[in-house]
This record gives structure tokens, sequence and C-alpha cells, in this order.
């Protein structure tokens, strides 16, 4: 080899360990800006110390008693203490701050927030600033107060675990055994779901279904959802329940599918048993109906995830990948439709939860921008 050419490569060479030391640099930056940013968060509303407390049950909150001198039987331990956070302090620096996202036992605890739409807060924290971390933010298209059958909550799978990053381990019964319940408290008091189902499903599967029809649809559902799941917790929801459905990225390197954990909300027991009872629907004259459209895909290959699912709508575009960062059918009907349906968010509306080219920090491979569709995020 010739004195030019060895130059030639030892320059090359050079430069792109140089080009690899500043990525990794300025991804290590990011990443510890982001982390100060949620910390400031956790200081403005008086986090407490969730360490000191007993793990969560399954025990549902206890009803307000009319007389305001009765005490209630069962006093939740993090209710009761998430009660004391003050979300005012977020929200003057950011109205679109909504409340508290939290699962207890592990770091997820972070303002929970709604955009303008699903990419605002794909790669923005909770004060507005760039950050692949991204925030915990609500599906566009949802309510803000939660009241909806399916609220669908985005998140990155960081590599580093924050955010999203560790609802991958929902593909165990054993983690879930020590992390049952979902926390959110709002304006409107503190809300507390059980987990009852974690799966790999499409970008355009059922799960991110947000309109439907009457109990009948709202049955298929969760029979759909529970069909999915790869942990069998026992738990089952009613029609008169309410789904939350985290969505992040699987690890799936060609960002076709989605992780997912879903939990509950117990609602009102019906005073007619009867008034639960779907009512028998005539079968759709066009499959396609039916079909849901995609969701956000995986990151890492790497994960234990479970196989996929069809999903609805598609999340929020640039989502930070679900391990690098971070909004009727036939149940059986697992394959794409060419057009979501009207009541599903389009899957190439959904929140890209995959990671930047980054390794450090993200588990995938490269970003996937979605475009903006016309449909809502998937």
């Amino acid at each position: 080899m010739n004195r030019r050419l060895r130059a030639i490569l030892i320059t090359v060479l050079a430069v792109v360990f140089v080009g690899s030391l500043s990525v990794l640099l300025w991804t290590q930056l990011d990443q510890k800006k982001g982390e100060e940013v949620y910390f400031e968060a956790e200081t403005l509303v008086g986090e407490p110390d969730f360490t000191a407390l007993p793990p969560p049950t399954l025990e549902p909150l206890p009803e307000v008693p009319d007389d305001e001198e009765a005490e209630p039987v069962y006093v939740d331990p993090y209710a009761d203490i998430l009660k004391a956070m003050d979300f005012s302090a977020l929200q003057e620096i950011n109205p679109d701050v909504l409340g508290w996202f939290l699962v207890p036992g592990t770091n997820i605890s972070y303002p929970l927030l709604q955009g303008r739409d699903n990419n605002q807060y794909l790669r923005h924290n909770w004060k507005g600033g760039y950050s692949r971390m991204g925030s915990i933010f609500i599906e566009e298209q949802n309510s803000g107060d939660l009241s909806d059958f399916n609220t669908i909550i985005y998140g990155h799978r960081m590599r580093n675990e924050t955010m999203f990053g560790k609802l991958k381990y929902y593909n165990k019964l054993s983690y879930w055994n020590s992390h049952p319940c979902v926390y959110i408290t709002d304006h409107n008091g503190t809300h507390k779901y059980n987990i009852f189902a974690a799966y790999e499903v499409s970008v355009s599967g059922l799960t991110y279904r947000l309109s439907f029809s009457g109990t009948q649809a709202k049955q298929e559902y969760i029979d759909w959802c529970l069909a999915q799941s790869v942990i069998d917790t026992g738990l089952i929801p009613t029609v008169n329940d309410k789904i939350l459905t985290l969505s992040t990225c699987s690890g799936d390197t060609t960002y076709a599918t989605r992780w997912i954990v879903q939990a509950y909300q117990p609602g009102p027991v019906p005073s007619n048993p009867e008034e639960n009872a779907p009512s028998a629907a005539p079968a759709p004259s066009d499959p396609e109906e039916n079909t849901p459209s995609a969701a956000p895909a995986p990151s890492d290959p790497e994960e234990n995830t479970p196989s996929a699912a069809p999903a609805p709508s598609a999340p929020p575009e640039d989502l930070p990948s679900a391990d690098d960062s971070i909004p009727s059918h036939p149940p059986a009907d697992t394959s794409l439709p060419d057009s979501p349906p009207q009541d599903q968010i389009p899957a190439a509306s959904l929140p890209d939860t995959n990671a930047e080219p980054d390794a450090s920090l993200d588990e995938a491979d490269e970003p996937q921008s979605l475009p903006a569709p016309d449909a809502p995020p998937q």
C-alpha cells in the first residue's frame, strides 16, 4: 500500500471516528438535558417519595362518601399521596400539561400532555424544548379528561429505559405481578387503572380503535385485546370500564408493530345486568370496514416481545422509538386493510416511537417520520 493511499485511509478513518464521537457526545448531552428537564418537573409538583410505599394492589379506589365525616374502608396510599401534587406550576409554563402519569415500582413518573397533534410532543419535552426523549402524551383525537372508552397514550421506548422504556418487561407475568397498576392524576382527581393485557400489534391493528357504536363493539374490542395478550392476568374488563392503551415501540426494526400495555379503570355496575349484555350485530357487508389501521412500530428486535398483532391507526410519526424514546372488524383478521375504518386511527398517522440512529440512546436503528395524515394519528 503506497503512502498516499495509506494517508487517505487514515484521514477517512479519523473523520469517521471524530464524527461518531461527536454524535455520541451530542446524544449523551441531549439525554442529560432531557433528564434535567423532567427532574425540574418533579421538583415543581413536589413529587413524593413513592419508594417508601407498599406495592400497589388491584383494590379499586374508594368512592367519596356522601357523609363528609364518614371514612372510606380502604385508602389507596398512591392515590392519597398523588392528590397533594400541584400541577399549576407546570401549567403556567405549558398549558398542555394535563396531569401526572405514574406506574408504581418503575421509573415511569412523568407529566402527561396532549398537543395540537401527535407530532408536537414526539420530539419535544414538557416545556416545549427539543428532546429526543419527547414526552408522555395522549392521542390527539382522545378527550383530555380521560372520558373515552379507549384512551391512547404514547411514549418513547428509550434505550436507557426512561420514558416508556420499561413497558417491554410486561411480556413476563412476574413483572406484572409486581407492577399491576397505572395511576393518572389530573384536575378531576386520581384515576387508577389495572393492567390486564400486554402484546405486540401491527400498526394497523384494532388496538388503535377510538369509536364504538355500542356495547357489542366494545365487547368485541375487549375480547380481541385479551386474545392478543402474551400474559394471562386473569383480569377481564367490562363494557362499562375505561380502557387505557399505552403504546410504544416493540423493537421490530421494520417499524411495522408496536408494543402495547393495556389497563382499565372499573366503571359503574349497571343496576340492570341486561343493560350490559351486548346485542347481536349483523356481520358487516364489507370485511374491510371492521379492520383496524396501523400502529407505531417497535424499535428493538432483540427484545423478547410477543409476536405482532394487527393495529388500527398509526401513532405520531416522529415519536422517538419505543426503545429509544416515545399518539368493526373480525378479531381473527390480522391483515392490513387498504384503508382504515373511519373510527380508527390510520397507521400512517400513528406517532413513530422508534428511535433515531444513535444506539447509545435509542434502541431503534433509525428514525421513521410519519407524514402528517388526513386521518387522526394511529
